[in-house]
């Protein structure tokens, strides 16, 4: 069931998300600070590229430099990245096919606003990252 929720996802909003993620870390990997926002920007692309089967789970280790980053991050890129899920999600709503995608779209609103202090694991073993 996975698989073919992935498949539909990626036909119907999944490529055009990780293009928005993919055009966010290029530009942010422009300079030597945004290189760490740049790598969140990737890697949270590739969640939204393939979401069923994986969860999003809070790191132990993360700290303040975890908070300021995701302060920065919310103003960088976060806000118009969560805009983006929105949007989508709402689109996918509208049928009834669509509900549990545009669920899952709203699922990737936290972590598109919060990216660090996060980790994203498989969905059967979300207690791998504590």
């Amino acid at each position: 069931m996975k698989t073919i929720l992935n498949v539909i996802w990626l036909v119907l909003s999944g490529f055009w998300l990780f293009l928005g993620y993919l055009a966010a870390g290029v530009l942010l990997c422009i300079t030597i600070i945004g290189i760490p926002f740049g790598i969140a920007a990737f890697r949270i692309g590739v969640y939204a590229l393939w979401p069923f089967g994986y969860t999003v789970v809070d790191r132990r280790d993360a700290g303040g430099a975890s908070c300021a980053g995701n302060v920065l991050w919310l103003i960088l890129a976060g806000w118009w990245l969560a805009l983006g899920h929105i949007f989508t999600g709402v689109a996918l709503c509208i049928t009834i096919i669509g509900i549990p995608l545009g669920i899952a779209n709203f699922k990737l609103i936290p972590v598109s606003l919060m990216p660090f202090g996060k980790e994203i694991v498989p969905s059967d073993q979300p207690f791998a990252a504590r």
